[in-house]
């Protein structure tokens, strides 16, 4: 197992937020004390605005340098800009080590799948898991899929992927939920299974199998993995259902497909983040 890290990612934080450093720092933790996966440490390579520039607009990366909070949950913090770009970086790390045969995960903040085209919002700056798309189908990939799971609905990638040749979205999450989107399919290829809050586990469960049925039905020469961590029961911010045995199994059912994969940090903020990423990366990797 690969893991992209950089802990200069844990430099930004605002009292209170719950998007925090200790998020990376923990987990770092304890990945760095288990003996049960051999991990390999790698830091992000480099990122070029051309690169950005393929899910962004040039005015929202000037935007990123302004001193003015974005909105109440996406605050402007210094250098923010070289922190969102050093986790794009990751994302494409990231795939070059994927397409090496490779299983990888970005252990990254500030996260992305939120970040729109022309918007920062939910925590996200720059949209890392759409920009690493963009630059696998770039680049030779005929088939690319991103996988989220993440509790909140990737408005930002679905937004960026829509009725793109080639790519496909397909996200779980709670509904409605923030940030209001995802209730339904939009277009020809982004791909929703809304969950009503307070539904039992087994229906998050089911939505999850739907979507990894649908995932391989697309036939994808790669996917990227959107890993959201707050449909954990116990998040802070959501009335979430899963288990640490659901993110087990997500690891599990995912290195099923078959099919190359990578995987970047999302949300989850709750304490127990370290060992729910733990048991996804034994997942993925069949321990």
């Amino acid at each position: 197992m690969k893991i992209i890290t950089d802990e200069r990612c844990a430099g930004y934080s605002r009292f209170s937020h719950p998007e925090r450093p200790l998020r990376i720092l923990a987990t770092l933790e304890l990945l760095r004390n288990q003996t049960e996966l051999t991990i390999e440490w790698t830091e992000p390579d480099q990122v070029s605005d051309a690169q950005i520039l393929r899910a962004h607009s040039a005015e929202h990366l000037a935007r990123l340098n302004e001193p003015v909070d974005f909105d109440a949950d996406t605050p402007f913090y210094e250098n923010i800009t070289s922190f969102a770009r050093a986790s794009v970086a990751a994302a494409l790390t990231a795939l070059a080590a994927v397409r090496a045969g490779e299983n990888v995960f970005s252990l990254m903040r500030p996260p992305g799948h939120h970040a729109t085209r022309d918007r920062a919002m939910g925590f996200c700056y720059l949209n890392n898991v759409a920009i690493a798309v963009l630059e696998a189908a770039a680049t030779g990939a005929k088939q690319v899929a991103v996988f989220d799971f993440d509790v909140h609905h990737g408005n930002g990638t679905e937004a960026i992927l829509l009725n793109r040749p080639g790519t496909a979205f397909f996200s779980i999450h709670l509904f409605p939920c923030y940030p209001g989107t995802g209730g339904e399919n939009v277009g020809t290829n982004c791909f929703n299974y809304p969950v009503a809050p307070g539904l039992p586990r087994q229906d998050y469960r089911a939505a999850l199998a739907r979507a990894l049925g649908d995932l391989k039905k697309f036939r994808p020469d790669l996917v990227a993995v959107s890993a959201g961590f707050d449909a954990y029961v116990r998040d802070p911010l959501v009335p979430g259902m899963l288990v640490v045995d659901d993110f087990y199994w997500l690891g599990q059912s995912l290195r099923a497909l078959g099919v190359p994969l990578f995987s970047l940090l999302e949300g989850g903020y709750s304490r127990d983040l370290p060992e729910l990423i733990f048991a996804y990366l034994k997942g993925v990797e069949g321990k």
